[in-house]
């Protein structure tokens, strides 16, 4: 049995700093959540779209050299979506797509212990409702957590894109999301209050990560701080991803993937496994902005930085 499946969108990212060439690396959200999963050692699906191109090649070839399966819904002529990411003086990166997504309905071999549904993929047309409802036949026997990564230059109203998003929320066990997601679907609301909302809809915990200011994690029994893992930041691509993937695996580490851990969600998820999950989950997110590019930590970097106190990198 796969340990993860992961569904959504590969993008080759085209780097962009003043002054300098453009650097193509591999990327997109749920791409890069399956890449830092099975750099942890976990056993890993990724349900995406490639074309036979250049950047198709490119993210093939780094996926599989991490261990990553690569699995499609067999359409053949697809482009492989790009995106160019400009970084200003800070790191700081902002976006511009060209990405479709129009996944099919598909069978997925040897169920999985958990499903992870993220970014453009869970809400573009056509291919979001493919993405939904394979979620929801694998929930029997599988968690599902889910990251909205929202790039809202790719979607449309407000109000409609929120209702797709809830329906996300709703077939989730776990839900992580940034400050900045938040604000864009609910402006004005402090991020506590919608992470409150949304244990209403059905996730044991939503955790919300916010980026120089560190994380929470929100569950009906209250709510955990993480503190910010303090390093130089290279660049910001791919950090919510390599939290993402690190508090999936300490999860599996702990026994709660997996259709039957999800009545025991609620109390194995108390105060001192919270901040567990937030302090390596910010770990892996800071060993990430240390360094160019969406490249996650593998297991033993992940360890070799947790006993160290202090400041990564």
């Amino acid at each position: 049995m796969t340990d993860f499946l992961v569904i959504g969108e590969s993008v080759a990212d085209i780097v962009r700093t003043p002054g300098n060439p453009d650097v193509p690396h591999p990327g997109g959200s749920p791409a890069n959540v399956a890449y830092g999963l099975a750099r942890l050692g976990r056993r890993t699906a990724l349900l995406t779209q490639l074309g036979q191109d250049e950047a198709g090649r490119l993210i093939g070839g780094h996926l599989a050299g991490a261990g990553v399966e690569l699995l499609s819904d067999g359409q053949q002529g697809v482009a492989t979506p790009t995106a160019v990411v400009t970084l200003d003086g800070r790191g700081a990166a902002s976006y511009d797509f060209d990405i479709g997504w129009t996944l099919r309905p598909v069978d997925v071999p040897a169920g999985p212990r958990h499903v992870h549904l993220g970014s453009i993929a869970a809400v573009r047309a056509p291919g979001a409702a493919a993405v939904l409802d394979l979620a929801a036949r694998l929930r029997a026997t599988a968690t599902v957590s889910y990251d909205p990564n929202m790039r809202p230059a790719l979607l449309g109203a407000r109000a409609g894109t929120l209702v797709q998003v809830e329906r996300c929320v709703a077939l989730s066990d776990l839900v992580k999301a940034s400050d900045e997601d938040l604000a864009w679907l609910y402006p004005g609301e402090p991020p506590g209050e919608v992470a409150r909302r949304w244990l209403g809809l059905g996730p044991a915990a939503v955790f919300v990560t916010l980026g120089a200011d560190g994380a929470l994690a929100v569950t009906r029994a209250g709510r955990v701080t993480g503190a910010p893992v303090r390093v130089e930041v290279a660049d910001t691509v791919g950090a919510g991803d390599a939290f993402m993937s690190a508090a999936l695996d300490t999860m599996a580490t702990r026994g709660l993937t997996g259709a039957a851990a999800r009545s025991a969600l609620p109390a194995a998820l108390d105060g001192p496994a919270l901040a567990r999950i937030l302090h390596r989950a910010g770990t892996a997110a800071a060993l990430t902005v240390a360094r160019a590019g969406a490249n996650p930590p593998d297991t033993a970097e992940l360890a070799a930085a947790l006993a160290v106190p202090g400041p990564v990198g």
